[in-house]
């Protein structure tokens, strides 16, 4: 894979690759939730391991090795937390989101008997892959390649994107609309947090994000 410019195509291709795959998955096999898990974490490693394999760049695969500055992300993760969870609880009175529970037993799987597990997982390993394929991989070798401005565009733009395809039915376009909007500018945000090349301070803000998520889903299910 000779030069700067051909392992960006590569990076760009194999993010665009790994985030239809689970566009497909998610609309068109729409397996039980561990089925899915394990389709994800074979889908993003693979999309890595073939970025790895063919031009002999293992640093995605070393992003966990330097602890990087955890002081902002650990208050970042707290705020988030808190932001969510009280957020919900101010504004519930206005909000409808019943449909959740249902959409999530329906098209997941997952039901209040297995919702615990599943937000265990959901909070400290889901939140880890998709930090490793968004940040580890897209951003950071796009980012060492010395394309910065696109590392920052295309990882929080495919961060977005992939996560369209879950909460599509979740609400109203304008809603889905927001929430991706949001999510873009998250992504922004995390890469910044991993710009000196660790994982480890977007991925705590996204553990923190998960964890309001999931304290919202557990009142969802009562």
């Amino acid at each position: 894979m000779a030069g700067a410019r051909g392992r960006a195509a590569a990076v760009l291709g194999l993010t665009a690759a790994g985030v239809l795959a689970m566009a497909w998955v998610e609309g068109s096999l729409s397996p039980a939730y561990p089925v899915k898990s394990a389709l994800k974490i074979a889908v993003f490693l693979g999309c890595a391991g073939l970025y790895a394999l063919f031009s002999g760049d293992t640093a995605p695969f070393q992003v966990l090795r330097r602890p990087g500055r955890l002081k902002c992300p650990a208050l970042l993760a707290a705020g988030v937390f808190a932001l969510l969870l009280g957020g919900y609880l101010l504004l519930s009175p206005w909000l409808d989101l019943s449909a959740i529970p249902e959409n999530l037993a329906a098209k997941e799987g997952i039901t209040q008997e297995t919702f615990p597990l599943a937000a265990a997982y959901i909070t400290l390993g889901n939140s880890l892959l998709e930090e490793f394929f968004f940040r580890g991989f897209a951003f950071l070798t796009l980012y060492r390649l010395g394309y910065g401005k696109l590392a920052y565009g295309c990882s929080a733009l495919a961060f977005a994107l992939y996560h369209v395809s879950i909460t599509s039915a979740w609400g109203a376009p304008g809603l889905i609309a927001l929430m991706a909007a949001g999510l873009a500018a998250a992504g922004l945000l995390f890469n910044w947090l991993d710009r000196d090349g660790s994982l480890f301070p977007s991925w705590l803000v996204h553990m923190g994000a998960n964890l309001g998520t999931n304290a919202v889903g557990f009142l969802l299910f009562l």
